[in-house]
This record gives C-alpha cells, sequence and structure tokens, in this order.
C-alpha cells in the first residue's frame, strides 16, 4: 500500500476531498471537553492539550503546536454506529395484516477521522458483537456500509490510557483506509485499503521517506514510554472465575456510585433495550388500526431493572452488579469471542466520579483473603 507525506497546512485537503461524498464525524471542542461530532476542517481542536486522571478531565490553559495534542474524550466513535437512540422500525397492524417498514439508509457514508488505535479495536470488537453472530444488527450494517477511516497513530498518551498492555495500541494495527502519524512539519500517510489508496490519489502528497517511516516508529516508541498504567492480562479469564466470591467486590461496591459512567463512555458496550411506541393519532383515527415505531436505546447493567425478570432480580445488589461489568468485560468476552472486551482506552477511570481504576481493582483481586 502507498505511503506519502502531506504538509501540515495542507492538511484541510482531505476534507476537501471528502466534501460532499461522506459526513465527516472527528474531534471537536465542545465547552471545555473534546467530543465527536459531524464537523469541518476549522472545528478540528488542533494544539488543545488535557489532563486526565482518576475521576478527572481538564483542558489545560497551553497550547501545543500539534495538531493531534488533545487524548480522547468521552464520546467514541460507537455513538455514531449503534447510537444512543434509534428508531428500528415502523409499523402498522389491523385485524388482517401486520406491515413492518425498514428505515431508510444514510443519505452520505461516514467517514471517521482522527481515530485513536484504543476506538479502532473498539470498532472492530463491535463487528463482532452486531454482525458475526447468527442475526446480524441491520441498522449497524446499513451504517458501515461504504464507511471510511482515517485513523491517527497516538504519539502521547493520558494518565489513564493502557493500550499497549491490552496489545491494541497506541500504534494502529489495521482495520484503518488510512493512517496517520503527525511528524514534525508533515503528516505521513499509510493506506490501508483501496479505499485509502484513491484517497490518497486525490490529495496529491509526494512519496514518503525512509526517514518518515523511522521517526514514526520513535514516535511510537517514545509513546509506550510514557504511557505508565498497564494491566495484567496473563491469568485472564481464570483470575477472575478463580475470584467470583472476594472479599473485595464488596469493597468496590461500597465506594461504587451505579451511575453507569463506565458502560456510557465505554467504546465496547452494547446493552440496550427496545420499547414500541403507539401512535396516539392513529387510536384516534380508527379502533382497529395501529402505527407506531420500534425504538432501541442504550441501558447499563448498572441499572437496577436490567436484569429484571419475571420471578424477580438476579442481580439485585450494586456488587452483583458492578461484578457482572468487570466480568463481562475480562472473563465473558473471551469466552463469546475470543478477547477481551477492555481496549485499554482509559475512559471508564476518567469519567468515574469516584475514580475507580479497573486496573486497581483486578490487582486487588490477585490478593489471598
Amino acid at each position: 500500500m502507498r505511503r506519502c507525506r502531506l504538509r501540515k497546512e495542507e492538511l484541510k485537503a482531505i476534507f476537501t476531498a471528502l466534501e460532499g461524498t461522506h459526513r465527516v464525524i472527528g474531534p471537536k471542542l465542545e465547552g471545555k471537553t473534546v467530543v465527536l461530532s459531524e464537523i469541518t476542517f476549522d472545528d478540528l481542536p488542533a494544539g488543545a492539550t488535557d489532563e486526565q486522571g482518576p475521576g478527572k478531565y481538564r483542558l489545560k490553559d497551553e497550547r501545543s503546536d500539534s495538531v493531534f495534542s488533545f487524548s480522547p474524550g468521552p464520546d467514541s466513535f460507537k455513538k455514531f454506529l449503534h447510537p444512543p437512540v434509534q428508531e428500528v422500525w415502523k409499523f402498522k397492524y389491523s385485524p388482517k395484516e401486520f406491515i413492518a417498514e425498514n428505515l431508510p439508509g444514510e443519505e452520505r457514508p461516514l467517514a471517521f477521522f482522527g481515530v485513536r488505535a484504543c476506538d479502532l479495536a473498539a470498532l472492530g470488537l463491535l463487528n463482532k458483537v452486531f454482525l458475526d453472530g447468527p442475526g446480524p444488527d441491520t441498522g449497524f450494517s446499513r451504517r458501515r456500509r461504504d464507511m471510511l477511516v482515517i485513523a491517527v497513530h497516538c504519539l502521547s498518551p493520558h494518565g489513564n490510557c493502557f493500550c499497549e498492555s491490552m496489545g491494541t495500541g497506541p500504534e494502529l494495527r489495521g482495520g484503518f483506509d488510512i493512517a496517520m502519524t503527525e511528524l514534525e512539519y508533515n503528516f505521513l500517510l499509510e493506506a490501508g485499503s483501496p479505499s485509502g489508496e484513491r484517497m490518497l490519489e486525490l490529495l496529491h502528497c509526494e512519496d514518503a521517506q525512509e526517514k518518515d517511516l523511522r521517526d514514526r516508529d520513535a514516535l511510537i516508541l517514545s509513546c509506550k514510554k510514557m504511557m505508565t498504567k498497564t494491566m495484567n492480562t496473563g491469568d485472564l479469564p481464570d483470575l477472575i472465575y478463580r475470584n467470583m466470591e472476594h472479599p473485595h467486590w464488596a469493597e468496590i461496591a461500597r465506594k461504587d456510585l451505579e451511575c453507569g459512567n463506565c458502560t456510557m463512555v465505554c467504546p465496547t458496550c452494547f446493552c440496550n433495550s427496545a420499547f414500541d411506541r403507539l401512535s396516539f393519532s392513529s387510536l384516534s383515527k380508527n379502533r382497529e388500526e395501529r402505527s407506531g415505531d420500534r425504538k432501541k436505546t442504550w441501558d447499563s447493567c448498572f441499572s437496577k431493572n436490567f436484569a429484571r425478570v419475571h420471578g424477580g432480580n438476579f442481580r439485585h445488589s450494586r456488587k452483583a452488579r458492578y461484578r457482572h461489568w468487570m466480568s463481562h468485560k475480562l472473563a465473558y468476552w473471551f469466552d463469546q469471542f475470543g478477547t477481551s472486551g477492555c481496549v485499554g482506552c482509559g475512559r471508564c477511570i476518567t469519567w468515574c466520579p469516584v475514580g475507580i481504576d479497573i486496573t486497581q481493582e483486578l490487582e486487588a483481586l490477585r490478593s489471598v483473603r
């Protein structure tokens, strides 16, 4: 695949090439937070820097000369493929028939811009959830159709990153159409698919040099050395299964607020609930005919009613709900999909109001009580 370099002042050319053909989704500043939204080139929060720690996210006052000097915020690209609220279908029914109408697809395909390695790995895991099972999610599949992924190597981690220990970053490891590396004066662009190759042809960038590749590797290695947080995964999932009754689960529950923030910001959590709504207008017009729609919304295993079934609730305690969430990420996913459900992005640590750190809680389970 082709490699070339694009001068930093010409980065806008990527947006120009996508104009009119794709909805570009990428980072922008909203208030004092970097979020993901439909953007133009002028929306990029170039030079913004942030500080993250357990239960802490702050934009710094100082600016950087780099474009991608900021870390991912609370949003992940998941919300554009598996939206927080989505209409699944519309329906009409009468005593004679039931008609379900599938919704139309996107007018323009999505182009994800600035995807980090952890989020790229998360998108691959969501494919396993929504596409590889016996009943693929048609909405997810429809939104992925003709999608373009322009990803960027992470070169400076925030305080809660532990992607290297999860094998998901900071370098990009496939699944992209174009990979970007921010160098001193240029962006190194590498095609990862035929679509990426065609995109590079539109940019008229110059061929990359061997020095550009060496600089890329050196910057990625430097990022790995700056990453201080790790997760020891060598004995997963057995560690979780051996400690389902460990007293530390109760200790976590005493500080857990059960707000569900960790599940909302997690790029791989996929719990959802669906419900049907009847149209009031259909009720008033004809007593025998009804119309309405089915909606699907994000849900959370931290919700008290999520595990409520006929006859009771099989996760009635806060301890049971946290244990289920962490066990699903670090144990059940291995059984279901052959891999961990955690990509090491650290969002659950940053956006937990009390700073619960999943890497530390896992280590606590290794202690003998």
